[in-house]
């Protein structure tokens, strides 16, 4: 089972791009609403908040864990992977970092949140790739955008006052020409549309969320020691349980979904995003 974890109900764009690649797929998705944003908090308080996410979800079943969170990737995913040396550990900034390498022509741009942006991962992952080490003439752009991920929590996603916010962030990216642009927080997909109207259509959005999914189910269906899996694209990842209602032996997915605040409003953003019925249970963490 997979185990994902974000500050609130970003993560959801990751859960969505696992549905649309293994519908079948068994998962666990925590959102620390009581605590988000994750973006300015302290380093030492993000590996704390991760570390509890990290054990809520292996105490619900989860033996994979995806990071579905910029901020804590950058400043926890190392010691994540140290405290939990048994279990895989995914984070979102190098798939990301891979993908942006791959499509772009030299200019990229990355939008974050404070803590992301501040830790300089993106950065630093990109200068590390064998291509940018032997392509100098790459030039990087960052830019921290704090107020989106309260405007995505809010589910202000097509106000007037969120289309000023993303023109004030994104000018100083748009003049600087850049042709590739990594969301560096996976609640910036739910702005997606916005961001891509205002950059225009030459510039390629690189979503983390989906770099993530794409990598974890890549490890996944690989790695048939640890999960079991065959590699056969076409086989479901993870384990299944009996719906036990008292109809015929329907097997159903394991899909459940946690959060440390549940209000109408995230259930309203879920079930609009992800485009079924989602009920969230209550977590306590700590």
């Amino acid at each position: 089972m997979i185990g994902i974890f974000d500050s609130g109900i970003g993560g959801l764009s990751v859960v969505r791009e696992l549905l649309k690649r293994a519908p079948d797929a068994s998962f666990v998705y925590l959102g620390d609403t009581a605590r988000t944003p994750y973006g300015n908090k302290s380093p030492d308080t993000l590996k704390r908040y991760a570390s509890e996410d990290v054990k809520f979800l292996l105490d619900h079943g989860a033996e994979t864990i995806i990071i579905a969170c910029n901020s804590a990737s950058s400043a926890a995913g190392d010691a994540l992977r140290e405290s939990f040396l048994n279990v895989q550990i995914f984070d979102v900034i190098q798939p990301a970092v891979e993908e942006a390498i791959r499509v772009t022509k030299g200019r990229i741009g990355v939008i974050g949140t404070r803590a992301t942006i501040a830790s300089g991962a993106y950065e630093r992952s990109i200068r590390k790739q064998p291509f940018v080490i032997s392509h100098l003439s790459l030039e990087i752009f960052s830019t921290a955008c704090p107020l989106f991920v309260p405007l995505v929590e809010e589910g202000w996603l097509k106000d007037a006052e969120t289309k000023r916010i993303v023109r004030r962030y994104l000018s100083p990216l748009r003049r600087e020409r850049i042709d590739t642009l990594i969301l560096g927080c996976t609640h910036y997909p739910l702005l997606a549309p916005l961001i891509q109207r205002y950059m225009g259509k030459r510039v390629r959005l690189i979503d983390s969320g989906a770099a993530v999914v794409s990598r974890t189910l890549e490890e996944l269906r690989s790695n048939t020691v640890h999960t079991n899996i065959p590699h056969d694209q076409n086989r479901p990842i993870g384990r299944f349980w009996s719906c036990g209602s008292g109809e015929e032996d329907n097997e159903l997915t394991a899909q459940s979904y946690y959060m440390t605040d549940v209000s109408k409003q995230s259930n309203k953003i879920a079930e609009s995003w992800l485009g079924r019925k989602v009920e969230f249970s209550l977590a306590k963490l700590g």
